[in-house]
């Protein structure tokens, strides 16, 4: 057998057993480069020298969850939740309770995109703002499932698209895959190979909204009441100054980097509360997001085990002779062999620079665009992001929405994101691949 197809086996099964996705990326890789001939010192040298392209995403990964800590400490989050709540409290007839759900799903929708990029604070917003909601919802008889539809949405599709936040790690991490294979792209022409496949994940959350809309009984069960941070002005201030100068210096610098530390150090600079306090805060932050930036560290060792193992060419070949070089048939190939890897790692970042050196010698053997194979690779990142029931697109919903014991995360998450968005990817993805 092929020794990257090999490798690649052994980890997706590794992964869907449940063996941490780090060890099955490391033993894919070593199974690979043993298979391959490269020896065991060899193996671990690529391997190595694969960690550090990426650092600079990891380094990313790590000082957003910082940030995103200081934010959260600084009570706006909560303070925003309840002026919400008490909003949509003050009014209990019916053409009010159809503008009560109308009001919550818009206002989850905005606040799960901008927690990729305006607010890069990923999932961490989930167990602030939905626990406290879930008495309402179950008063209002909203389906959860519409709502994990739809925070699955806002996790997703922003960073599919938009090159801010973690949609900028994630539009990197492609550039990177690119460069590793030695095929030029432009950093600005990802968001332009990306229009069309998002377009799948509004496809699915229209669907989402249309399917769970009718009532859906749940019991009422005691839920901790929700407490507002006492929040000065100056605190409001300068958090939103933290905000808005974090997005400006990405913007100037092209570097999430430099965009995290620059919200980081107004907190510390303007003193908003006594440095210990703060620096514990962070540290805490960043052990958040170190497990993910980890996991990326490992794929890309693993992603230069298998470039530099021989066998990719020789693998492509027989890509190419399986699908007779049929171009559409090998789009459709290349699609749900994204989804499967996926699935069993569990993150569409981790994802990349493993199908990155899989798919760009294939797709220039059949003759596709540099438009068309960076709307391929996104897009079979993405896929199984949204369904897989390792990934944080789909266990943060749940974290929130199962508080009480009524959510289950396979029928109630995992199955309606997977068919949702998943199957319009797919369409969406084959559509641009062949058009691009």
């Amino acid at each position: 057998m092929n020794a990257v197809l090999l490798a690649v086996l052994i980890m997706i099964i590794l992964s869907l057993c449940r063996l941490n996705i780090v060890l099955s990326l490391f033993i894919g890789a070593l199974v690979g480069g043993l298979t391959a001939g490269m020896g065991l010192t060899e193996t671990i040298s690529h391997f190595t020298e694969g960690i550090g392209d990426g650092a600079e995403v990891a380094l990313s990964y790590a000082l957003l969850g910082g940030f995103a800590a200081l934010i959260s400490y600084s009570g706006i989050t909560d303070y925003f939740v309840g002026r919400i709540i008490r909003l949509i409290k003050q009014d209990s007839t019916v053409k009010a309770r159809v503008w009560t759900k109308v009001l919550i799903i818009v206002s989850l929708t905005l606040l799960s995109c901008m927690s990729q990029n305006m607010i890069p604070i990923h999932i961490a917003f989930i167990p602030i703002v939905i626990p406290p909601l879930l008495s309402l919802f179950n008063e209002l008889k909203l389906d959860r499932r519409m709502v994990a539809v739809v925070l699955t949405f806002g996790l997703c599709f922003p960073y599919t698209l938009l090159p801010f936040g973690f949609g900028h790690i994630f539009h990197e991490i492609i550039k990177k895959g690119f460069d590793q294979a030695h095929y030029a792209i432009q950093f600005g022409d990802i968001w332009k190979a990306m229009l069309i496949p998002s377009m799948g994940f509004i496809i699915g959350l229209a669907l989402g909204i249309f399917l769970y809309h009718k009532p859906r009984e749940y019991r009422q069960t005691e839920v901790a009441a929700f407490q507002v941070k006492d929040i000065s002005r100056y605190t409001v201030t300068i958090t939103l100054l933290a905000i808005i100068m974090t997005f400006v210096v990405q913007l100037l610098t092209e570097s999430m980097i430099f965009g995290a530390l620059a919200g980081i150090l107004i907190f510390f600079v303007f003193r908003v509360y006594d440095w210990k306090t703060l620096d514990d805060e962070l540290v805490n932050g960043i052990k958040v997001m170190a497990y993910i930036g980890v996991v990326l560290l490992t794929a890309n060792g693993f992603a230069s085990v298998m470039n530099e193992s021989g066998q990719v060419k020789s693998l492509v070949e027989n890509m190419v002779t399986l699908t007779q070089g049929d171009k559409s048939l090998s789009i459709i190939f290349m699609l749900i062999a994204g989804l499967v890897i996926t699935l069993g790692i569990g993150s569409s970042f981790a994802t990349i620079p493993i199908i990155a050196a899989l798919f760009i010698p294939f797709g220039q053997q059949i003759g596709l665009s540099p438009l068309a194979l960076i709307s391929l690779i996104g897009t079979a990142g993405a896929l199984g992001d949204a369904g897989s029931p390792a990934s944080d697109s789909t266990l943060g919903p749940t974290a929130g929405l199962n508080i009480d014991g009524q959510h289950d995360h396979i029928w109630d998450t995992c199955v309606p994101t997977f068919l949702l968005f998943n199957i319009p990817l797919l369409i969406f993805g084959y559509i641009a691949a062949m058009v691009l």
